[in-house]
């Protein structure tokens, strides 16, 4: 969860971005670009997904999913609302219309990378166990999300599970391809990105540059319009995180300097990388800039700290007393 709000911070300002107006305002980004580092809706929505987990657990229903949905967001003064996709906003439309799950779904932008970025919280709870975080996510994914936005949450969600038992980098992106179609865009683009990554690795002239160009050129879809595809922000992270080895630092930074969607593709290489190397991974200077959430996508999220949530989502944490928080709204 860490690693989510981290890389979240630092690719924010350079969301939607080309790598080339990345080097022209900042160089390479290797660090925080503000003086006031934030995360965005990922890691709000990850917190709200990991707040309904640590509630049921496994015997998490598509009804819990819609009702938060409309407990903490739809029925609620939105505030600004800053940072959410067009997926949340379709779906929040549907709810507001009085539509229910899947049919809530189906909006103009349902293969959104809106899941993905919220997956990491199922696979920390279910550590080791991708199938069951697959199965998890899909369920909270079904309220919002349809086909490869579905698959892109899974295969984050199982990557984040092989990785919380120290699988290598190898096992944690077979995990990842092994709860979606193979014949799916999330899976090609994935294997697409993971092959790139591996071959820059080989090439002894290769720098960090020639990495991410590499990566991305296997991945982009030129001229699409919206950046936050579900295939393609999946492949960059997980070509970030092959092409880092796992290490936590150069996976976001690689993530972040391919720009597009960066504040999501960097949380995800920062989910499976914290996943992997635990928050000793993170760089002090970076963990201690993360603080409570602001609200600015989600006012209900106001308040949580990451580390909350990570705490309720292990297997030895207590069920989290929701009726009595001291912050945030009930769970019912």
């Amino acid at each position: 969860m860490l690693g989510l709000a981290v890389g979240d911070a630092l690719g924010a300002p350079a969301e939607n971005m080309k790598p080339s107006q990345i080097r022209q305002r900042w160089g390479r980004i290797e660090g925080f670009v503000d003086d006031d580092p934030a995360g965005t809706d990922d890691t709000e929505y990850a917190i709200f997904s990991g707040l309904l987990l640590a509630e049921h657990g496994s015997a998490l229903t598509v009804s819990h999913v819609e009702e938060a949905w409309h407990q903490w967001i739809a029925n609620l003064d939105e505030g600004p609302f800053r940072g959410a996709g067009f997926s949340e906003r379709g779906t929040l439309e549907n709810l507001r219309r009085g539509l229910a799950a899947p049919i809530s779904a189906q909006h103009r932008h349902a293969w959104s990378d809106g899941l993905a970025m919220r997956a990491a919280p199922f696979g920390i709870y279910c550590a080791g166990r991708p199938a069951e975080a697959a199965r998890l996510v899909e369920v909270d994914g079904t309220v919002s999300h349809d086909g490869e936005g579905i698959y892109g949450g899974q295969a984050v969600a199982a990557g984040v599970a092989a990785a919380m038992v120290g699988s290598g980098t190898d096992t944690v992106i077979a995990a990842a391809l092994s709860v979606v179609p193979e014949d799916s865009w999330t899976a090609r683009s994935l294997r697409r990105a993971v092959s790139a990554a591996q071959r820059s690795l080989l090439d002894p002239d290769g720098t960090k540059l020639t990495t991410e160009r590499t990566v991305r050129s296997a991945v982009i879809i030129g001229g699409y319009p919206w950046m936050d595809l579900a295939p393609e922000a999946v492949g960059l992270a997980f070509g970030a995180f092959a092409a880092a080895r796992g290490d936590f630092t150069t996976s976001v930074l690689t993530a972040v300097n391919m720009g597009r969607d960066a504040d999501t593709t960097a949380a995800v290489a920062g989910a499976l990388a914290g996943a992997l190397g635990g928050a000793a991974a993170v760089p002090d200077e970076w963990a201690a800039a993360i603080g409570p959430v602001r609200g600015s996508c989600l006012p209900s999220m106001a308040g949580y700290h990451v580390l909350d949530i990570a705490d309720l989502l292990t297997p030895s944490a207590p069920a989290p007393d929701t009726a009595t928080a001291s912050h945030g709204p009930a769970v019912s």
